[in-house]
């Protein structure tokens, strides 16, 4: 029952991120929002470098954010979830879980 709330949260955010684009400014390459991304990274971490990669196959997923992510107070809510989030909001699409 606990995760009917989130699972819902979860499609909503994927059906408004590519239509956030047509909102903001495309200020990313190839048309993707800075915004949309960061808000994908705030539901978990690697889902906005994922759409900013254009979806796809776990080859353009970054891994290690989006598995490390399911570790609770390190991936989500944590570290991973903050670092994601700024990473997506910057354009930046690597895996680095670094400084």
């Amino acid at each position: 029952m606990k995760r009917l709330p989130v699972v819902l949260l979860l499609c909503a955010a994927l059906l408004a991120g590519p239509a956030a684009p047509a909102l903001a400014a495309d200020d990313c390459p190839g048309g993707k929002s800075g915004t949309s991304a960061m808000w994908l990274s705030i539901l978990h971490p690697g889902l906005g470098e994922w759409y900013l990669k254009g979806w796809g196959g776990f080859k353009n997923c970054p891994t290690k954010k989006f598995w490390l992510g399911f570790i609770p107070l390190y991936g989500w809510p944590g570290y991973l979830q903050v670092k994601s989030a700024i990473d997506a909001r910057h354009c930046r699409t690597n895996d680095d879980i670094g400084g």
